[in-house]
Formats: C-alpha cells, sequence, structure tokens
C-alpha cells in the first residue's frame, strides 16, 4: 500500500474518534484565551501518543513536535486554531453547546480535532519519513492582538524553526468533499475602529440650541465612505463598515454624545495606513465644522495574509493528486481577516479551506451565525488532507 493510500485508510479509520472529538469539542466552548478546558483535552490527547515534544504556549496553546527519521533535516508546520465566538447556539444537535452564549460558530472546534487526528496518524507513521512535524493549537484567534500574534513572540517559529506552515480552515461555501486553494494575496488586513463624538444634547423640541451628535455622526459615516469610493485605488480592495451605533437618547431627548465602532480592511499596508490618516482627519474635520468633537482610535489589528505562491502552487497539485482535480478550486480573494497572517509574514504559508457544506442535510449556514454546522464527513477529508500534504512538503 503506498503512502497516499495508508494515509486515507488511517484517517478512514479514525474517522469516528476525530467526530467524537470534535463533537466534544463543540459542546465545550471557551471564548478567545480562556480555552483552559480546551487545553486541557487537548494535552492529555497528546500526551497518550508518542509525542516528541510537548510544550505550552501562550497560556493555553499548545505544542506538539513529532520526529521521523533524520529529524534535522527538514521541518514542517500545522496549526489549529481553539478559540470560540460569543454567540448562541440555535441548532438542536446532541452536541449543542453547553456553554450558554458561546460556540464554536466558525469551526475551531473542526481544526483542532482535525489536528489531533493527524497527530495520531503522524505518530503511526513515525519510521516512514523524514523531517519533522510541528503541531501548533493556537488560542485567541477571534480577538485582538490574536494568538497568532502572542505565539510567535514567545518563539512558536523557532526551536525548531519551520520552513513552511499549513493552516485549514472550514469554508461552508464549498461542499464536504472538496478543498480551495489561493496562491498569494487571499485575505485582508482588519483593523478595528472606536469613535465617540460629542456634542451638546437637550430636549429634541429645541435643537436649534443643542449640537446635535447624532446627526453630525450620520454625516461622519456618510463622508467617511469616500475613502474607500474616492480616495483608494481601484486595484487595491477596501471595505469600510460600521456596526454599532450607540446614542442612548429618547425620541425627545437628543444625547449628548454618539459611540460608533467599525472595522476598516484592505490588502495593501501602505494605503492601510494612509487611510487610517484620511478617515481620522476627515472625522475630526466634520465634527469641528458642526461644532461638535470627535475621538477618532484605530485599534491597528491583523495584517493580510499572503500565501507563498510555490507553497500554494504545489500543495493545490498535492490535493489532487489525494482528492482527484474536480475536488480542488480556486479562491478568490477574501475581504475577511485570520490572524494566521501574521504567521505567513514569518514563514512560507498555505491556508486553504475545507468544504463543510451539504445541502441536502439543510447544512448550509455561514461561519458567525447561530446555526453554523459543517457535514462531519469533512473531517475525515481535513485530517487526511493536512497528513498528507505535510509529508509532501516534508519530501521536499
Amino acid at each position: 500500500m503506498d503512502l497516499k493510500d495508508r494515509i486515507k485508510t488511517l484517517s478512514g479509520q479514525l474517522s469516528k474518534e476525530v467526530i467524537g472529538a470534535r463533537r466534544h469539542l463543540h459542546a465545550n466552548p471557551e471564548l478567545s484565551f480562556e480555552e483552559y478546558n480546551t487545553a486541557s483535552y487537548i494535552r492529555e490527547f497528546l500526551r497518550k501518543l508518542p509525542i516528541d515534544q510537548l510544550d505550552e504556549m501562550a497560556t493555553t496553546g499548545t505544542v506538539a513536535i513529532i520526529k521521523g527519521n533524520n529529524p534535522d533535516k527538514k521541518v514542517v508546520a500545522l496549526r489549529a486554531d481553539i478559540d470560540a465566538l460569543p454567540i448562541l447556539e440555535k441548532n438542536t444537535v446532541p452536541y449543542k453547546s453547553t456553554n450558554e452564549g458561546v460556540m464554536h460558530a466558525c469551526g475551531h472546534d473542526v481544526h483542532t480535532s482535525s489536528l489531533l487526528g493527524v497527530a495520531k496518524i503522524l505518530c503511526e507513521l513515525k519510521g516512514e519519513f523524514e523531517g519533522t512535524v510541528k503541531l501548533i493549537f493556537q488560542p485567541g484567534e477571534e480577538k485582538l492582538p490574536g494568538g497568532a500574534s502572542l505565539m510567535i513572540k514567545e518563539g512558536v517559529l523557532t526551536n525548531p524553526s519551520p520552513k513552511s506552515l499549513f493552516g485549514q480552515h472550514v469554508m461552508p461555501l464549498l461542499p464536504a468533499g472538496t478543498v480551495g486553494f489561493r496562491p498569494g494575496m487571499y485575505m485582508a488586513s482588519a483593523d478595528e475602529i472606536y469613535v465617540t463624538v460629542t456634542g451638546q444634547g437637550g430636549h429634541a423640541a429645541m435643537p436649534e440650541t443643542l449640537v446635535d451628535p447624532i446627526v453630525v455622526t450620520a454625516y461622519i459615516i456618510t463622508a467617511l465612505q469616500q475613502v474607500v469610493s474616492r480616495m483608494a485605488s481601484p486595484k487595491i480592495p477596501s471595505v469600510l463598515s460600521f456596526g454599532d451605533i450607540e446614542g442612548k437618547g429618547a425620541t425627545n431627548v437628543i444625547p449628548s454624545e454618539v459611540k460608533l465602532k467599525g472595522t476598516f480592511r484592505t490588502l495593501n499596508e501602505e494605503w492601510r495606513m494612509e487611510a487610517h490618516a484620511k478617515m481620522k482627519k476627515m472625522a475630526e474635520g466634520i465634527a469641528e465644522s458642526m461644532g461638535a468633537t470627535c475621538d477618532f482610535n484605530i485599534m491597528k489589528g491583523y495584517p493580510f495574509l499572503a500565501n507563498d505562491e510555490q507553497l500554494t502552487n504545489r500543495s493545490k497539485s498535492w490535493a489532487e493528486e489525494f482528492l482527484g482535480k474536480d475536488k480542488v478550486v480556486d479562491l478568490d480573494i477574501w475581504m475577511a481577516a485570520e490572524d494566521f497572517a501574521f504567521y505567513s509574514h514569518h514563514v512560507d504559508s498555505c491556508f486553504y479551506r475545507l468544504g463543510t457544506r451539504n445541502e441536502a442535510e439543510g447544512i448550509t449556514s455561514g461561519v458567525h451565525t447561530p446555526t453554523f454546522d459543517i457535514d462531519e464527513s469533512a473531517l475525515e477529508l481535513g485530517v487526511g488532507l493536512m497528513t498528507w500534504l505535510a509529508l509532501k512538503e516534508l519530501a521536499v
């Protein structure tokens, strides 16, 4: 039996165990940087395997080392994120979240259980490959400053240093049984915007005696869209959205201040910094011209995610070899953000997508929704493909 068939057989044999691990994690989700029980579960699982080294990092992060023959020849890293989101789950499944208001709505339970399955297969095959595989179970992907940045600061990319790094993420737009790749620029940077507009509140029937911060804020929101529609190069995709506006007045009360929260995303670092300055200047100028003040703060978040072109192209080719060409698709640029991007700025990286959709079973909800779920047949593919990619890359 060749290596490809061996991996497929082992991932099939592990399918029930990996599904069980996924369901346990899904039923017991924990928020970013609070994944204490999740970390304990991961470490207990790994300690039962012939892992060569197991380290704790960034409090709830875990790094495992699996050495094959000639372990210093090459190092490949595989990453899974472990945190959940503050979402109340609305699914009616046996593994529904038991932590009310917290849910694995972005598939990190899938990523973690898949990597645990990969660990078992790699330990089974330790005598059949050369090099070392580093497994990274990373906390806090969903919350700034991002667990990836903390893991990097604590040395996750050293001792030993990987030559390449893979990340796998669920994608409910793709049917289960398929995967997607995109070489080069793939995902956007993401910054958080916090604005406070201060005026002079009072009785809504006497606006001429007040400085209405709601009206000022409305002008600011509308004007700021020019940063994307009129100031950005058409060659640089950008998104500016505001999702939270708070002005605690009433039907007959104009408040003294309005708070605004939003996000800015783009694919170019130079333009990113330029846009920050333009937004701040514009908002503050509008407020001043209308007699109000504006406190405009930008919290710099994750950088853009760029997949190494050579690594991603050969990974796509290996995926076609493993699954068949009809199961591998090309991805478009996506304006969502991912803290895996931090790794991509330090080491050759490939961040690819695992299809989880099953329309016949009604599994179609997007990530970050209260009804998100997956076709669990995707887990067997996820385990097998990630193992295959790691071993193929070690052999290059």
